[in-house]
């Protein structure tokens, strides 16, 4: 029996000499076929799995094990975390059930689940551009970053602008409670619960603006403040073709290159709010007296735009961002009255999943901003909710702000109102004079 195989092996070597060119040329091709198509099948693999489920150790399971050191001791999180109590508060006594979750997915993109320290996405409606996906993106990092921390949730995401769950909608004892609704921003007449928005990033003595026009009437009319040969409002305001922009690589959007004037107005688009108040009805002669105040008083302008300035480099770094979130959703999370499970037609999220797909600048924004390890250090500490007295004395130093601005704005073209008269008094009496 040995010797029959040995005699195939032998007659096989005969016939596929190896010393003869086409054997080796055809072993050769064999064998970069072989690689080539393990290869690719693997990466088919990871492709088809990455849409279902991550490796079981993708995530790590816990913060690693460190020294404690008197420096690592977690600073106290900035005063605007605050506002997650007062976001929240509409549940606050009644907790939220599934029944509540669900009913917010009528407006809703996604619905995001995590569930030991892992992340499942439901997807309803692709939201505008990667709204979605850059916020997903950065709700995986805070995963990697505080690994085990984050506790199981069950929420929905509206990535759209403007807030929908009207708070006159569940007034009176026999009123529903409101669904919550993740989404980028809130105000004083809605429940929806603010989120940090992943999609973010010698001076000419004007208040400059430019952007889309189309997304909101009040955009529209601010083009009316624009510089022309009758009337100069101190304003620059220039539109933004995105579509164009999206054609020619964004050439035309450098923010570098918008810091060339001294001003920059911030007007609502579907949402948001004002840094300095404007005057919706009346926005041409606030940006003129806006300005005008800020050139006459420059130490004082400089003085808040340092103070902007400050705010944003330390209040609103990259720690603090991830740590709202953190507290953020650990806070949501104490609120769910049912255990969080894996909706049907969600699949698992992974960051590399995410990144190898990705093309271009979202490719590039991704691997920039990936987070490579755990945080060694916990999370800021979250500060208590406000007392009632104390958040009202916050909304009265607010209003009386804004009061002292308006007054100051009147008071300005009151004066310049009365000059004009005299101008023209003098004027007139001037050419009486002549005529005399």
């Amino acid at each position: 029996m040995q010797g029959s195989y040995r005699r195939l092996a032998e007659s096989f070597r005969h016939q596929y000499n190896w010393n003869k060119p086409h054997t080796r040329y055809a072993f050769a091709f064999f064998t970069c076929l072989l690689v080539v198509g393990t290869y690719f099948s693997n990466s088919i693999l990871d492709i088809s799995v990455s849409t279902k489920t991550c490796p079981a150790d993708y995530y790590p399971s816990a913060l690693p094990t460190i020294r404690p050191r008197s420096s690592s001791i977690p600073p106290t999180c900035p005063h605007y975390f605050h506002w997650i109590h007062e976001d929240l508060r509409p549940w606050k006594d009644t907790g939220i059930t599934e029944e509540m979750v669900l009913r917010a997915n009528r407006t809703a993109n996604f619905r995001l689940v995590i569930l030991n320290g892992r992340a499942y996405l439901e997807t309803y409606v692709k939201s505008f551009q990667t709204r979605d996906v850059f916020t997903l993106w950065g709700i995986l990092q805070l995963l990697i970053r505080y690994p085990g921390k984050v506790p199981d949730l069950d929420l929905m995401f509206d990535c759209v602008d403007w807030p929908v769950i009207k708070s006159s909608a569940y007034q009176g004892p026999n009123a529903l409670k409101p669904p919550p609704l993740f989404r980028y921003c809130g105000n004083n007449q809605t429940f929806d619960i603010a989120f940090p928005d992943w999609s973010f990033w010698g001076w000419e003595p004007y208040a400059f603006w430019k952007g889309n026009p189309k997304v909101a009437e009040k955009r529209v009319d601010l083009l009316k403040c624009n510089v022309s040969a009758k009337q100069d409002w101190n304003a620059r305001v220039y539109k933004q073709d995105w579509d164009k922009e999206i054609q020619e690589g964004f050439k035309e959007s450098d923010l570098a290159k918008q810091c060339t004037h001294r001003y920059k107005i911030y007007i609502e688009g579907s949402a948001w709010s004002h840094y300095w108040p404007i005057k919706a009805e009346d926005k041409c002669r606030s940006i003129k007296f806006a300005v005008d105040w800020g050139n006459n008083q420059k130490e004082k302008a400089q003085e808040l735009g340092t103070a902007a300035s400050s705010f944003v480099q330390n209040d609103l770094k990259m720690d603090f961002v991830y740590d709202y979130m953190f507290h953020l959703l650990s806070e949501y999370s104490k609120l769910l009255r049912y255990k969080p499970k894996i909706p049907p037609k969600a699949v698992e999220l992974c960051s590399e999943a995410m990144a190898c797909h990705a093309q271009g600048l979202e490719k590039t924004f991704m691997l920039d901003s990936m987070v490579k390890s755990p945080k060694e250090s916990s999370p800021c500490s979250m500060p208590p909710p406000l007392e009632p007295s104390a958040l009202k004395q916050f909304i009265e130093r607010k209003q009386s702000s804004i009061k002292q601005v308006e007054l100051g704005e009147q008071k300005y073209w009151e004066e310049v109102q009365d000059q004009q008269r005299r101008c023209f008094v003098e004027r007139w009496m001037g050419t009486f004079s002549y005529v005399n």
